[in-house]
């Protein structure tokens, strides 16, 4: 399965003149996103984010739960940079260097061994339902018994935008990229029941989103 690039969803500009990008968005909903995971994560483990952007989402993840190893990944070389510069000024022992990753390619999930907890934020809406389905499978594979997967992102329900914005915002991905778009709740959730996780909470968050909260069974 092939990497489509992303279509921008934010302005993101070099954080002054080094490898550092900077997502306006990111900062945004950094203390709700982090606040939320640090009251469901494992206190510690191996923890992966996929398609961890501009790197600073994770730096203050990895600040909040200094019990977890949080290894950040991107498909994008310039984004991996922006995610190595933001963790080498922050500093923190239990971060690591990014890796490459495309997580809606199958095969990656049995390669990275046994996660406590598996974050994605804002990346479903950006890929076509094919690729989200077989992400959701691979975190399933990645996850380790009693592993948490947190899935942040805006969705229709019952196939309807909840906001006048999300609803121009879905038309203009569409426009982009027919295969994009908003997914419905209902349809994601099934997903992951399919690819054997139970889903524990769904979560109102700012903005519209929602932050679903699964886990693999012992």
């Amino acid at each position: 399965m092939e990497q489509r690039p992303l279509p921008p969803t934010a302005s993101i500009a070099h954080a002054g003149d080094g490898a550092k990008l900077h997502a306006p968005s990111a900062e945004r909903n950094a203390a709700a996103i982090t606040e939320a995971l640090v009251s469901i994560a494992p206190a510690t483990g191996r923890a992966l984010e996929i398609a961890s952007g501009t790197g600073q989402h994770i730096v203050g993840f990895a600040r909040a739960m200094p019990g977890l190893d949080w290894q950040p990944s991107e498909v994008d070389p310039t984004r991996r940079a922006s995610i190595d510069a933001w963790a080498a000024e922050a500093g923190l022992p239990n971060l690591r260097a990014a890796m490459p990753l495309n997580a809606t390619q199958a095969g990656w999930g049995a390669e990275a061994g046994e996660r406590a907890l598996i974050v994605l934020i804002n990346l479903l809406h950006l890929i076509s339902t094919p690729e989200a389905q077989t992400l959701v499978q691979e975190v399933a594979h990645a996850l380790a018994p009693a592993g948490r997967f947190a899935l942040y992102g805006p969705f229709l329900r019952e196939g309807q935008a909840t906001s006048e914005g999300d609803a121009r915002f879905h038309a203009s991905l569409i426009a982009q990229d027919p295969a994009i778009g908003y997914k419905d709740l209902e349809d994601v959730q099934a997903w992951l029941r399919a690819a054997g996780l139970v889903l524990i909470d769904t979560r109102a968050m700012p903005a519209n989103n929602l932050l679903l909260i699964a886990e693999r069974p012992k």
